[in-house]
């Protein structure tokens, strides 16, 4: 009703309707709030403690060691020899991506990665799916690669004091087992790590990159002994389709180059170091996944990859005919692929650390303790329920959930780079995108065509994934979204 005692001229006055449904699934967060934002949680603030070396450790450890140390056994009887082409693709498709990731990572250097840059460009609803499909890439590629982890410690315990872990407690079920028990074991002592502080996480991450790297290099130049040209007499047994869908799985080895894009409210130059991290570290990792994949077909018949988790091993046992090197391989995979679980399983923490500043996810994934700086009743809920997806579920299928939800969210930033270049064309960029927008076309073009590649199962479970997204979205964020109630 009008005031009565309101002066005549205000009496016509009306209040202003509220927004739409439309208008609130596509309110935005301003860039400069996101920045602004910026490091604080609930209870406290993380602790600016990393620079470009620490980065790009982060997403090297992310990155190297789950394709060729988990998944190359599982690739190559798709693709044949071919399979090297596929790292190729593989890397191109993540290349294209990552240069997006490395502009918008210096414009916008918050936690929350993708899911950021698409409230800021898309709008709170495509957000709110990109930050669902970074659940999927993040903890669902912890359980996945901690599953591969399991494997190489059974090599490892075989070969030095010739006991392994039995099934029963070492596979999942559908893959002879009852419980992955090593696969949950890895996932809390990363944990342990992590609730200790960033920069403490980073240093071990950095000792355990140098591992794997030195690992990959040994295996190189014991397994180039081994090299037969006839391997690759029928390079492309399997056709394109086979290059492609092995392109498609082998993706997943490159999920992680990006984690250094959710550091960007504990570096302490973000704007400068992010985009140099990102690039540098897929540099590195695409010529290594190439070189080592060339060398363990070249060393052995494709025909004789049976979806082995442990290849490389095989490899450098049949090469020389001793078990010593393919037992020291084990090893340093066992170290090499904890740094995997250590710093995808940081990058997830982080992202729900955001989701949650903005009140799309519960408060309590944005507590920050006082004395470490971390969020550490997100770290131990995020770590449990990865830790129990991995001892439940086999790898193949975490695998190819885990590339579908990757490549919709990389997917999404090509086109946020895009908008925010015409939206806004003024704010200081510290990296720019070349030939603009073909680049980020490109970058679209491959992530669909890559995603056309999965399997008719694996969009089943992406589209039963992302409609309890949607549920909880507007069940539970959309209501409580920050945006909604600005003045909080």
């Amino acid at each position: 009703m009008l005031d009565q005692g309101a002066p005549p001229h205000d009496r016509t006055r009306t209040v202003p309707a509220s927004p739409g449904l439309g208008a609130r699934l596509m309110r935005r967060k301003p860039v400069e709030r996101l920045v602004a934002a910026g490091g604080q949680g609930d209870g406290g603030a993380l602790r600016r403690s990393l620079g470009l070396w620490q980065l790009t450790m982060i997403s090297i450890g992310a990155t190297l060691g789950t394709g060729i140390f988990v998944v190359l056994g599982e690739a190559v009887p798709k693709a044949g020899p071919a399979v090297t082409l596929s790292f190729v693709i593989a890397g191109l498709t993540a290349l294209f991506s990552a240069l997006s990731y490395a502009e918008l990572a210096g414009t916008i250097p918050v936690a929350g990665s993708s899911y950021s840059y698409a409230y800021a460009t898309m709008g709170e609803l495509i957000a709110w799916i990109c930050g669902w499909c970074l659940v999927l890439e993040y903890g669902v590629s912890v359980a996945a690669v901690a599953v591969g982890w399991g494997e190489y410690l059974n090599e490892l315990l075989d070969g030095t004091i010739g006991v392994t872990i039995p099934d029963a407690l070492s596979a999942p079920p559908g893959d002879g087992g009852i419980f992955n028990l090593p696969a949950l074991i890895v996932v809390l002592l990363a944990m342990a790590f992590l609730l200790g502080g960033a920069r403490e996480s980073a240093r071990a991450n950095t000792i355990m990159v140098a591992v794997k790297i030195a690992a990959l290099v040994l295996f190189c130049a014991i397994g180039i002994q081994g090299f037969r040209s006839g391997n690759y007499e029928h390079f492309m047994p399997l056709g394109m389709a086979g290059v492609s869908a092995a392109g498609a799985t082998l993706f997943f080895s490159y999920i992680g180059f990006d984690a250094a894009s959710t550091a960007g409210e504990e570096a302490k130059n973000a704007q400068r170091d992010l985009p140099r991290a990102i690039m540098l570290s897929l540099v590195i990792v695409t010529a290594l996944y190439v070189l080592v994949a060339a060398v363990a077909v070249g060393a052995k018949p494709w025909q004789r990859f049976n979806d082995s988790e442990a290849a490389l091993a095989q490899i450098m046992r049949d090469v020389t005919g001793q078990s010593f090197w393919g037992t020291l391989l084990a090893a340093c995979a066992v170290i090499a692929i904890a740094s995997v679980v250590l710093t995808v399983l940081y990058g997830q923490t982080r992202i729900l650390f955001a989701m949650s500043r903005d009140g799309l996810a519960p408060k309590v994934f944005g507590r920050v303790h006082p004395k470490t700086g971390t969020p550490r009743a997100n770290t131990v809920i995020v770590s449990l329920f990865c830790g129990v997806l991995a001892a439940a579920i086999p790898l193949g299928q975490l695998a190819d959930a885990t590339s579908i939800g990757t490549l919709f969210a990389f997917a999404l930033v090509n086109v946020a780079v895009v908008i925010l270049r015409r939206t806004r064309p003024d704010m200081p960029r510290t990296f720019r995108v070349p030939l603009s927008p073909l680049m980020p076309a490109l970058g679209f073009g491959f992530c669909v065509w890559m995603m056309g590649s999965l399997s008719a199962v694996t969009w089943v479970v992406f589209g039963v994934w992302m409609a309890v997204g949607l549920v909880f979205y507007f069940v539970y964020g959309h209501r409580r979204s920050r945006l909604a109630t600005p003045e909080k």
